[in-house]
């Protein structure tokens, strides 16, 4: 625990010392607005700390059982229907997807009903998580597998609208929260590890990147049936307290508490089905996994506790005063900054890197990991600004090179890497990307005249989850030049 709370401390400090500089900068923020983030920022550094002792109590063995379970398995209808069970499940819960959803409903009045989202994303992603699976059991390769998977999306975005396709690529990146990705991790990890030699380690990434394309293609699916017209909403700046300091914690506590045993609920009644029908582990070892459940849950709720009472409204504030400001070059800038130092903040990121170490055996470091998805997530958000600020540049603008470009680096990066991507895409936008900075960007779109808030500022989220696919396959062909470049013989002097 303690040295979970340095790593999250040293990772959380940074974001906080930008918004007190621009504190007394350019964004003053009014009212007891500071005070609230410090709390808020204290919240987060306890929380996480906490959930993140837990995940590895508890939600990481529990995974780990459930992949070995679907490895054992002789049925692949038991793998596909389990999978699917699973994958809705978790979904359907996820807080990260709730709260996209409540606002998807918020700002298209009512015509896209938050269920109506939650249920075609979490089939989606429960369908793509069962393939995903029976891939690693049926070693399917991952590249081709994906080039089909992003190739059909690219197929159906031609015929779906800008409104409807931000949703989609922004689902995408909410069904990988704080509870979805560490699970799924561990899930991949326990049927790869059934596998020998170096397959093991290739297969025991991919499947996060697997799931969250079936976000994708729900939405898209959706938008075929569901016709929209241009959605527009408004940004309510003047009816945000700012005066209160402990009532926005008091008042966020009892919903993100039940938002959070509800996400948790599935995953624990299936322990306990497993338990005594594949599981049957030691009680010891069963009530430690249960023992880990609970302290996930509190840590989660403090969490998410912190970043929404004490992030979102200050988001809000800060894009919408920097957008103001006569030199937007101002805001893309701060947008950059603010992408680089918000990712390292993610829970589901400290979950990834260790992992990709631990299987890696110490060849791919977590630290070089980490600040290659802050940069990726920097240009991220830092293009999304200036997106904002620059009427015209629409959202496929970014995403169709952008993500040609990663589907192209498949073919010269190790295997490995490209599972490690994928995953890194949906990890990145997580519940601080989906608060924080979807509302930096909600903030600055309401500020500009031109802008939509619906396209402009929920595309952020779809761009923080794109731009890591690339920057991690690069960081493999470096890797792999490296290796290649030590493999070569030493000249002998004549």
């Amino acid at each position: 625990m303690l040295q979970k709370s340095k790593e999250v401390l040293t990772a959380v400090s940074p974001v906080a010392i930008l918004v007190v500089i621009l504190h007394f900068t350019l964004t003053p923020l009014p009212g007891a607005m500071l005070f609230r983030f410090l709390l808020g920022t204290a919240a987060i550094i306890i929380g996480l700390s906490v959930f993140l002792s837990g995940v590895d109590m508890g939600i990481l063995p529990f995974g780990n059982q459930m992949g070995t379970s679907f490895q054992k398995s002789k049925t692949m209808w038991y793998v596909l229907i389990v999978g699917f069970i699973l994958g809705f499940f978790i979904n359907v819960a996820e807080p990260d997807l709730q709260i996209l959803a409540r606002q998807v409903a918020s700002v298209s009045g009512g015509h896209l009903p938050m269920v109506l989202i939650l249920v075609v994303v979490s089939i989606g992603t429960g369908v793509m998580l069962s393939m995903g699976i029976a891939r690693i059991v049926r070693n399917i390769s991952l590249v081709v597998l994906f080039a089909v998977i992003y190739g059909v999306i690219c197929l159906l975005a031609i015929f779906s609208s800008a409104d409807m396709m931000a949703i989609a690529f922004d689902a995408s990146g909410a069904t990988t929260g704080a509870l979805t990705v560490p699970l799924v991790l561990a899930l991949s990890l326990g049927v790869a590890a059934m596998k020998k030699g170096s397959a093991s380690k290739d297969d025991s990434f991919g499947l996060v990147g697997m799931m969250s394309t079936g976000a994708i293609l729900g939405i898209l699916i959706l938008n075929i049936f569901v016709k929209t017209d241009h959605i527009s909403g408004v940004l309510e700046m003047h009816s945000m307290d700012t005066s209160s300091l402990f009532m926005p914690f008091v008042a966020d506590l009892s919903k993100t508490a039940m938002e959070s045993f509800v996400a948790l609920l599935p995953m624990v009644l299936m322990l306990f089905v497993f338990q005594g029908a594949k599981f049957r582990l030691p009680a010891k070892q069963f009530l430690n996994i249960l023992l880990g459940f609970l302290i996930a849950y509190l840590g989660l709720v403090l969490f998410l506790v912190g970043v929404h009472a004490g992030f979102m409204d200050v988001g809000n504030i800060i894009g919408h005063t920097l957008a103001e400001h006569d030199n937007k070059a101002v805001l893309v800038g701060v947008g950059f900054f603010l992408g680089m130092l918000v990712i390292l903040t993610e829970p589901a990121v400290y979950v990834l890197t260790h992992q990709i170490e631990n299987v890696t055996q110490g060849n791919i470091k977590r630290r070089t990991v980490l600040i290659t998805l802050a940069i990726g997530v920097a240009f991220a958000v830092g293009l999304a600004m200036l997106r904002i600020v620059i009427p015209g540049i629409q959202l496929w603008h970014y995403l169709l090179p952008g993500y040609l470009i990663a589907l192209a680096l498949m073919r010269f990066v190790p295997r490995i890497f490209v599972g490690i991507a994928f995953d890194s895409g949906g990890v990145a936008s997580g519940p601080m990307t989906a608060t924080f900075i979807l509302a930096f960007a909600q903030g600055a779109s309401e500020a500009i005249e031109h802008a939509s808030l619906m396209m402009d500022s929920f595309g952020v989220i779809a761009m923080v989850a794109m731009t890591p696919l690339i920057a991690l396959q690069v960081l493999g062909v470096v890797n792999k030049l490296k290796a290649k470049k030590s493999a070569e013989p030493i000249p002998q002097n004549a």
